[in-house]
């Protein structure tokens, strides 16, 4: 093929992405077809000339990752996996957006092979994109190989992504870690839904990155010589990332809806998109068509890739080969995030047997978690001395020392929570992160997404309650609880002692989706030695004690537990008999057999008291329609603890009156 020949084929294989997304969003009545026809030209070039995967094996680990942080652009994506061959169909593309196709509205990772984020919420997936950027580097650094593990991470975005906050947050931290592996490429395209971007928009983009220590290129984003040209000075450069600022016109080759909001979020229309194809040179009446040279060109490039994958696996195998003993099961911990079969034991080992907050405990507990979890690894929102999630001895991630385990987020909760679902979307990072729990409010997305994609990540909130005190009301959780417990997916423990937290470490070392644990900042004794023997936090909820023919149940979660069995015992000096339960989880209990959930409430019981400092809301699915939820629906107070239990009736007393009160109807 000649040169002339080779370049007409090259963008005729553009126009090909554009018809494709253009004719899927068309047939679904439904989508973004302006994005992907904007941006075909940067995203065909990526992935013909520079992005590495394998055709035969979408989730290869020697792949680049490939971001469509602008998600609602995702017919782009779909064209491009059908095109080179990484296991769609052109039927999948028919039945874009329809029930049970792999083609979603957004792309949805582990539904869809070659996606590798579930994007959709804007800048979640650029957000992430730097916490992939983050895992790779620490991975090479902790082979001691930069030559082999050098993927790099590819992220699209569009105006929106530019737009929200936590592409500040996430941006920031990549520009003072110095990710070169991280490539961004900004669609320039001035279109928002609601018109131009200059009616909410008018900084320098540019500028701004720059203040944030990346590299700036600008380019036409549909001029295929550019493109090559600042990919290529992109995947030069060290110790920046990039951002590549292209210019391009929303719904590119549309004679009338080019430029304008009207191609954004809608279909161009049987008309528009007959007039389109015949404006590029297609047949209009032809849908979903790939030409031969474009088929043969898409073809031999994945050829090209395969190939390019199995040189990458055999330099990948003889590392392994000749790696010693000690980095050959540092590399096995880290690509399986081993966690030992006896985990539980080990942490039990150095539960602290004083009283003490289950922050301060947790501390203790992770840094035996992390000795024996290489794969462990995160920070905290700048709160490391107040969360106790600092790892000592591990060193910090930096741009000097790559393989630290230590992330430092900054203030920036929800640049923190997304970039650790891009840890663990690398497949060799268990990754954690904390801060106050009331902070979980800015990171809501980030839970919601990590939920979505059934990711192993460890929340950790403490300073759970209105128990943190004199900080007042704007520190003091009230509704997240409820908040957390709402996210399907989401397993959320609330320990009461030391004993439990090490259960519940245990527990979220070895989910196999992300899980909530929240701790104190107030001081708990441990449970009684009895019950630490007994004790079964990972089944949700377990019996604390229990008298015969008990009248009643009081169920206690986290710190409310020392009130509960308090209350119990005037109860019991009263002539009550009872049963008291600690529930750290619902989720867990829910997972539990129905003979379990019955052998701890059994329906014979309908007195039942709760007792959670915290919002009431779905408290009556266990204390039922003739029982009490005793928790707090408003804010708290500026107060010592000891004066807010009195006020709020937190306390042993205050149970045992609700309890009596309960027992005399």
């Amino acid at each position: 093929m000649s040169s002339c020949q080779a370049k007409k084929t090259f963008a005729k294989a553009i126009d090909t992405v554009r018809l494709l997304s253009a004719d899927g969003v068309q047939k679904a009545n439904s989508g973004h077809p302006g994005m992907p026809m904007g941006c075909a030209d940067f995203a065909f070039t990526l992935w013909h000339d520079f992005l590495r995967f394998d055709p035969q094996k979408p989730d290869w680990f020697g792949r680049d990752r490939f971001v469509l942080s602008a998600g609602h652009g995702s017919m782009l994506l779909y064209s491009l996996l059908h095109l080179f061959e990484l296991g769609l169909t052109i039927e999948d593309l028919k039945e874009f957006r329809q029930w049970g196709s792999l083609t979603a509205g957004h792309p949805e990772y582990g539904h869809t092979p070659g996606v590798d984020v579930t994007t959709g919420p804007l800048a979640s997936g650029l957000a992430s994109g730097v916490g992939m950027a983050i895992g790779l580097k620490q991975f090479a650094a902790q082979m001691g190989n930069s030559e082999l593990f050098n993927q790099k991470v590819y992220v699209l975005s569009g105006d929106g992504c530019i737009m929200e906050g936590t592409s500040h947050e996430a941006c920031a931290i990549a520009g003072h870690q110095k990710l070169d592996n991280l490539i961004l490429f900004y669609d320039d395209n001035s279109i928002t839904i609601e018109g131009s971007t200059d009616i909410a928009m008018s900084e320098d983009v540019g500028a701004r990155f720059a203040a944030y220590g990346w590299n700036v290129l600008r380019i036409n984003g549909q001029c295929v010589k550019e493109i090559r040209a600042a990919l290529t000075l992109a995947n030069a450069c060290h110790d920046k990332p990039t951002i590549i600022i292209g210019k391009t016109v929303i719904g590119y080759g549309s004679p009338k809806l080019a430029g304008s909001s009207a191609s954004h979020g809608a279909p161009l229309g049987a008309d528009e998109l007959a007039a389109t194809k015949k404006a590029l040179g297609f047949d209009p009446e032809k849908s979903f068509f790939v030409p031969d040279d474009v088929r043969k060109l898409c073809q031999d490039t994945a050829a090209c890739k395969g190939q390019a994958a199995a040189e990458w696996n055999a330099a990948f195998a003889k590392f392994k080969a000749e790696a010693g003993a000690e980095k050959a099961a540092l590399l096995d911990a880290l690509l399986t995030r081993r966690v030992p079969a006896n985990i539980l034991d080990e942490l039990l080992a150095v539960v602290p047997e004083k009283a003490t907050a289950t922050r301060n405990s947790g501390g203790i507990i992770m840094q035996k978690a992390a000795a024996l979890v290489p794969a462990l690894t995160g920070g905290s929102a700048d709160l490391n001395p107040s969360t106790k999630t600092y790892l000592n001895g591990l060193g910090d991630f930096t741009p000097a020392d790559r393989s630290g385990r230590n992330l430092h987020f900054g203030v920036r909760e929800l640049g923190m929570g997304l970039i650790c679902n891009g840890l663990a979307l690398n497949g060799n990072s268990l990754p954690f992160c904390a801060t106050f729990m009331v902070f979980s409010d800015y990171m809501k997305p980030a839970l919601r997404l990590a939920a979505l994609q059934k990711l192993h990540v460890i929340f950790v909130f403490t300073h759970d309650s209105i128990f943190v005190g004199e900080d007042g009301p704007t520190h003091q959780p009230i509704e997240q609880l409820a908040m957390f417990r709402g996210i399907p997916g989401l397993t959320v423990i609330r320990p009461a002692d030391s004993y439990e937290v090490a259960h519940a470490w245990a527990t979220a070392l070895q989910a196999d989706g992300p899980v909530v644990i929240c701790l104190t900042r107030q001081n708990l004794p441990n449970l009684p030695a009895d019950v630490v023997a007994k004790m079964a936090p990972a089944k949700g909820a377990y019996v604390v004690s229990s008298d015969d023919d008990f009248e009643m149940i009081l169920i206690g979660s986290g710190s409310e537990l020392e009130c509960c069995m308090g209350g119990a015992e005037i109860l019991r000096k009263a002539g009550h008999r009872v049963r008291v339960v600690s529930m750290p989880s619902w989720e867990l209990f829910e997972q539990q057999s129905c003979e379990y959930k019955e052998s701890v409430l059994p329906s014979s019981c309908c007195r039942r008291l709760s007792i959670e400092a915290g919002s009431t809301m779905g408290w009556a699915r266990y204390v039922g329609s003739k029982g009490v939820a005793l928790g707090i629906d408003h804010f708290g107070a500026s107060a010592p603890c000891e004066r807010l239990a009195q006020e709020y009736g937190f306390t042993s007393e205050s149970v045992a009156e609700h309890a009596l009160a309960m027992l005399k109807k």
